[in-house]
């Protein structure tokens, strides 16, 4: 098909007419379509709906998943839909009003592109007078197209052939010839299978790369079957389910995001991706501001031709960079936005209303929209989140992007380095016991590429007892171009369809200095990029490009590759590096991971695989979503609530040097932090012999590598005060050592460098009492009183030695008493003095230090002051969308209550007999009446208006409805009660016949309760003959359903009532033993002659009757 954006509408035409020139009719069925039936379809539109619909009568404008669901319904036709996408291979959209009459099929490469899809053999051109809706046999074979299996993991080759089976709706692949496997992959309707090849079996279940389908009921007409294929089978044995929580991750690139939720309830995904209200799984990264109102993600696309200078883009990469920078990028990327400078140097951005936003609120904006996808699928409020980031992210950036989803109510749980987040979700199903490995990830996204090495490893450890091995990963090393992506390539585009323009117009028109010409310009070049991966060449179309001049062109992918000649070379650089300083060689590497949207350039592919001399390239991730799923698992990991059974060490490192710079008044010191490819968390201590305050700078370690558009390696400021005042309080103390300044820094989990805590450690040396405790007896008391003249020669020890008041141990003296008995050579102690003798000790004093952060520059967080305005804008917004929201449902369903009200009245025979013409005619006058208001002073009312509107219809039309509805639903009430009462009777028999037990008087209440339910029916039935049908009924269903549910319960509560124990006498012990005791006395002989030995089978006899007896005591 043509890719001029009507390429939907023609492949549509070719299957439904067999000709792609019938694409116009189809456009404008769908569109009488969308304009008929606005109830169905507005809720899926991301914008004004009259706009949507205006827009796509115009051609070229390209259809979406809204306009297929109202083919479908216009043609009454069951699409089936062949994607490039690893997950959503198949999709299934049908019409609902009526079963479908006929079988298209159509495929939908990477999100840009329709194609028609034809069986081998069959008739691929048939006049529409011919076409009588053929479907597909169940016999027929197919060859995809080369396109989809050179992308997607399932299919292995050209020669690959899937069978479309009518009856079970199933794709058959074949052999996963790239993961080794033998078996086959069969995607069911909601569940999947593997074939053994030999058996032909089918054994149902999960296998490593296989999934369970899942059945996705859109609130649209229709049921889309999405077959999921490889989605983290594993997911479901890797989860234990200790609560009910969710986590998320948002993988933020510059063009789009993407958010994924880990979440444990019953009948969900354990881990899936979010999708958004365009039922897309990626988002564009977009935010705009229009005539007051704020647009984000898909409506934010939806205005960029039209206006843009409104919609603000590259947002991610913008953060922490100084106005100049980043204003020279926008000029380069022909985007016109308001650009000013804020008091730190860093750039914000001016709305339509003249309200300026910071790059950290514009970004909150986005991550608040990606936490709400979060919550949407989880059903439950989602606050934790991973985020991930690129490697070449400074400390500026990360600070920034964390401020920035504090804003939006995120609870950060870390950021995850993007070649991590795909490192893990690589390893996560492995088993590395046998082997470690190299892998490369090499990621070329919208505006970055980069290139990680990781080492996969095992170990061994002890758990429960047993020896284990647990499987890890290291990151070590990675290597970046942050100013190389597919943009670059796409600018090459736009720069050389912008000179073919200027040439066709001539007169020195330069289509660049139309800010909207080149958004249109930019937003086709980006599809015909995209058209190129798949196809030798590719169309361009644009219709009123510039001056109501329409643009057609084509380009081959010859002359693509020759415009992007330079890219090519820059693009291996980042491997090159990795392979260099790592000392491995080229086949040392187990596997090269292509990740991220533009590695699909088949060139750059070329290029790869000729620098490491390989004939194919691993694709075992999903080149958009291995980074947010991979983020997603290491959510669950940092979760409180989510535990991963399966273990996988992580150990990722610093991607920049960090160093100090201790500045003092008399001295500078500069000391190495944190090396390159440190691990990540860590602490680090420094300590310095100083005496007075100082300040502590912390910069990048090397000039020629540092984060892009910073010039300056220094990123954060401190001043550390109160060492100068601690000096001088301890300065005339005896210091036994120099003061020195203790520094605690510490690298966060996130990678961001910060200095915790400082203090002062202060050492004296002083004389302190100790005390001495003796022991003296009546002769050392002597010999100490008559050698105390002698002892002046050591005056020093005598000066510092005093005597304290003895005191007497009575306890002491009876022990040492006793002993002396038995050894008499013992002097006895009769006293104990405590004395107290000076010494010299060192003392140490901790000080805090105060630590202010003096950083400045773009680079500097926002100040509290900031932070606290900027909550209080966003809760503004937001306050003011959750408004606009109910504005749009009040609306929605004030219109849908008009249009389906006045179906029923014209349509419906049954409202005949139940409304007079007269109450009829006065109910469409006024539903005229409001459908006359909604479309002119109603455009822009409120929410309040609408439903005020809503409430004065109802009024009038609540009644009628209320009529209409136990017109069927009481004649179903009164045949139940009947049968009811018919049964009960049958459940009285049977209680006379098997529950005697139960109390007459209570069934009796119950057969004259069902008597007057009977006669209340009579009554009823025969005063609603006499009611005219357009009054009030006589009785209503629900009073029905009430009466019967009563007698329901007397029913159930007679009938639980128990049997009750039968009575059994016990009779006394003395009673029965003495006359068996008199007896005995009386005539022993004729007991002896009377008791006869019993037979085996009387005693067994006996047994039973004792234990039958015992067991009808027990019940």
């Amino acid at each position: 098909m043509e890719g001029d954006g009507n390429c939907q509408f023609r492949a549509l035409a070719d299957q439904l007419f067999r000709s792609p020139d019938y694409h116009k009719h189809v456009r404008k069925q769908v569109v009488k379509q969308l304009k008929h039936f606005r109830k169905m379809y507005e809720s899926h539109v991301p914008m004004r709906y009259r706009s949507y619909v205006n827009k796509m009568k115009k051609s070229g404008e390209w259809g979406d998943h809204v306009t297929l669901q109202a083919a479908a319904d216009r043609f009454e036709a069951k699409i089936c839909l062949v994607t490039s996408f690893r997950d959503t291979c198949y999709i299934e959209i049908r019409p609902k009003d009526k079963p479908p009459g006929r079988e298209i099929w159509l495929s939908f490469w990477s999100e840009v592109h329709y194609n028609s899809l034809y069986a081998i053999g069959g008739n691929q051109r048939m006049s529409p007078a011919e076409h009588q809706g053929k479907g597909i046999g169940s016999s027929d074979m197919f060859f995809l197209p080369e396109t989809i299996l050179s992308c997607h993991p399932c299919f292995i080759s050209s020669s690959t052939l899937c069978t479309f089976c009518n009856l079970s709706n199933r794709i058959f692949l074949s052999s996963h010839k790239q993961r080794n496997l033998t078996s086959h992959l069969l995607l069911f309707r909601g569940e999947c299978a593997i074939r053994e090849p030999d058996s032909g079996k089918e054994r149902r279940g999960l296998k490593r790369d296989c999934s369970v389908g899942l059945r996705l009921k859109l609130t649209m007409r229709s049921t889309i079957m999405i077959k999921l294929g490889l989605l983290l089978c594993f997911v479901s044995a890797n989860f234990v389910i200790p609560s009910q929580s969710a986590v998320s991750s948002v993988d933020l690139g510059s063009e789009w995001m993407k958010v994924a939720v880990v979440n444990l309830k019953p009948g969900q995904s354990p881990i899936a991706v979010a999708i958004n209200e365009m039922s897309k799984r990626k988002s564009p990264a977009l935010v705009s501001f229009n005539s007051g109102t704020r647009l984000l993600a898909e409506e934010a696309a939806g205005i960029t031709a039209r206006y843009p200078n409104k919609v603000f883009s590259q947002l991610r990469d913008m953060i922490g960079k100084s106005y100049n920078d980043v204003k020279g990028v926008l000029d380069s990327m022909y985007l016109p936005f308001d650009a000013v400078e804020d008091s730190r140097g860093a750039v914000a951005f001016k709305v339509d209303e003249g309200q300026v936003y910071s790059v950290e609120e514009l970004l909150a904006m986005i991550l608040g929209y990606a936490s709400n996808l979060a919550e949407v699928h989880a059903k439950l409020p989602v606050k934790d989140a991973v985020i991930s980031v690129p490697p070449y992210f400074g400390q500026a950036e990360r600070r920034g992007l964390i401020q920035a989803a504090q804003l939006a109510g995120m609870n950060v749980l870390t950021l995850i380095n993007e070649h991590s987040g795909a490192a893990l979700q690589y390893g996560i199903d492995k088993d590395f016991s046998n082997g470690s490995r190299y892998v490369i990830f090499y990621d070329m996204g919208s505006s970055s590429t980069y290139a990680a090495l990781v080492y996969y490893s095992a170990y061994n450890a002890k758990e429960f007892g047993k020896t284990v091995s647990i499987n890890q990963f290291q990151v070590k090393d990675v290597r970046w171009n942050s100013e190389l992506g597919g943009q670059n390539m796409e600018m090459r585009l736009v720069e050389f369809f912008a000179d073919e323009f200027n040439k066709q117009v001539g007169n020195g028109v330069d289509v660049r200095k139309s800010p909207k010409a080149m958004a249109k310009l930019k937003k086709q070049v980006k599809r015909t990029k995209e058209i190129l991966s798949a196809n030798i060449a590719a169309p361009i179309s644009v219709e009123s490009l510039y001056d109501d001049r329409d643009f057609r062109s084509s380009i081959t992918r010859e002359k693509f590759e020759e415009l992007c000649g330079d890219l090519w070379d820059k693009s291996l650089v980042p491997i090159k590096e990795v392979i260099k300083h790592s000392g491995l060689k080229v086949d040392e590497i187990s596997a090269v991971e292509l990740i991220g949207g533009a590695t699909r350039v088949p060139k750059l592919q070329a290029k790869i695989q000729e620098l490491l001399g390989r004939n194919e390239l691993d694709k075992h991730l999903d080149a958009d979503e291995a980074i947010v799923l991979g983020a997603a698992l290491h959510a669950a990991n940092l979760s409180d609530g989510i535990k991963l059974n399966r273990k996988l060490g992580m150990i990722d490192g610093s991607s920049y040097g960090l160093a100090v710079v201790l500045d003092g008044p008399d001295f500078k010191d500069r000391q190495s932090l944190v090396p390159r490819m440190k691990k990540v968390p860590s602490k680090t201590f420094r300590s310095i012999v100083l005496n007075k305050d100082f300040e502590v700078s912390l910069e990048y370690e090397s000039n020629e590598l540092l984060p892009p558009s910073i010039s300056s390696p220094v990123f954060a400021q401190y001043s550390v005060s109160g060492l100068t005042e601690a000096s001088e309080k301890y300065s005339s103390r005896n210091l036994s050592s120099p003061i020195k300044a203790n520094l605690h820094f510490s690298l966060s989990r996130s990678g961001v460098l910060s200095l915790d805590r400082a203090d002062a450690l202060v050492e004296i040396s002083e004389w302190v009492e100790v005390p001495i405790k003796k022991n003296l007896t009546a002769e050392t008391i002597t010999n100490s009183s008559s050698s105390t003249p002698e002892t002046g020669t050591d005056k020093g020890a005598a000066e510092n030695t005093t005597t304290s008041s003895a005191t007497e141990n009575s306890s002491e003296g009876s022990n040492e008493t006793a002993g002396s008995e038995s050894n008499s050579d013992v002097k006895e102690p009769i006293t104990t003095k405590v004395a107290t003798e000076k010494k010299l000790k060192k003392r140490t004093f901790r000080v805090p230090l105060k630590i202010t952060e003096k950083t400045a520059g773009p680079g500097k967080p926002l100040s509290e002051e900031s932070l606290a305005e900027a909550k209080r804008k966003l809760e503004e917004l937001n306050k003011k969308d959750a408004e606009r929201r109910r504005t749009a449902e009040s609306k929605n369903n004030l219109e849908g209550y008009i249009y389906s009200t006045k179906e029923k009245l014209e349509t419906d025979e049954e409202f005949e007999k139940i409304s007079t013409s007269e109450e009829r005619q006065s109910f469409v006058e006024k539903l005229d009446e409001v459908q006359d208001w909604l479309y002119t002073d109603g455009e822009d009312a409120t929410a309040s208006e609408f439903e005020k509107r809503m409430d004065s219809l109802k009024t009038t039309g609540d009644p009628i409805f209320f009529r209409y509805k136990e017109l069927s639903d009481r004649p179903g009430a009164t045949k139940l009660a009947r049968k009811y009462l018919t049964e009960l009777k049958q459940i009285v028999e049977g209680w006379e016949a098997n529950k005697p037990w139960l109390p007459k008087d209570r069934i009796t209440e119950v057969l004259n309760d069902g008597e007057k339910l009977k006669s209340w029916l009579d009554e009823k039935e025969a005063e609603q003959k006499q009611t005219s049908a357009s009054s009030k009924p006589a009785f209503t269903s629900e009073e029905v359903y009430t009466k019967v549910f009563k007698l329901q319960d007397k029913v159930t509560s007679i009938n639980k009532i128990p049997k009750p124990k039968p009575k059994v006498e016990k009779t006394k012990k003395n009673e029965t033993e003495e006359p068996k005791k008199a007896e005995t006395e009386e005539d022993p002989k004729k007991t002896e002659a009377t008791e006869e030995p019993k037979t085996a089978a009387e005693e067994a006899t006996s047994e039973k009757d004792t234990a039958d007896t015992q067991a009808h005591d027990e019940l």
